[in-house]
């Protein structure tokens, strides 16, 4: 069964998901990893480590598969759970520890996220 193409507005919002997520991985490598170790380049362009590179890559993956792109407000809410359930509590880690760095390193999505669009 194909997947069918998302909306213009879809397909604008999946991409700001990837990026955020991947901003977010950015964050907590460069908080809890050593600079010499971020030889990997995640979806956002930021540098980082090959074990949280391996998590942007997970997330990106599931961001773009995601099928309630178009009706959900985010991840938490959703009623379909994308992320294996180890894989859950490593983002949960990281969403922890970025989340409230996101205001300071990149105001303007973690406003976005905030208020759900």
């Amino acid at each position: 069964m194909a997947k069918t193409p998302d909306t213009p507005t879809v397909a604008r919002r999946r991409e700001r998901e990837k990026r955020t997520i991947s901003q977010m991985v950015a964050i907590y490598c460069a908080g809890n990893h050593k600079g010499a170790s971020r030889t990997e380049t995640g979806f956002s362009g930021e540098a980082m480590c090959p074990d949280c590179k391996a998590i942007d890559d997970y997330c990106v993956l599931r961001t773009e598969r995601c099928r309630s792109m178009d009706r959900k407000t985010n991840c938490e809410e959703c009623g379909n759970h994308c992320y294996a359930p180890a894989e859950r509590e490593r983002i949960r880690a990281v969403m922890r520890y970025a989340g409230p760095r996101m205001l300071w390193h990149h105001p303007a999505a973690a406003l976005r996220h905030l208020l759900k669009k």
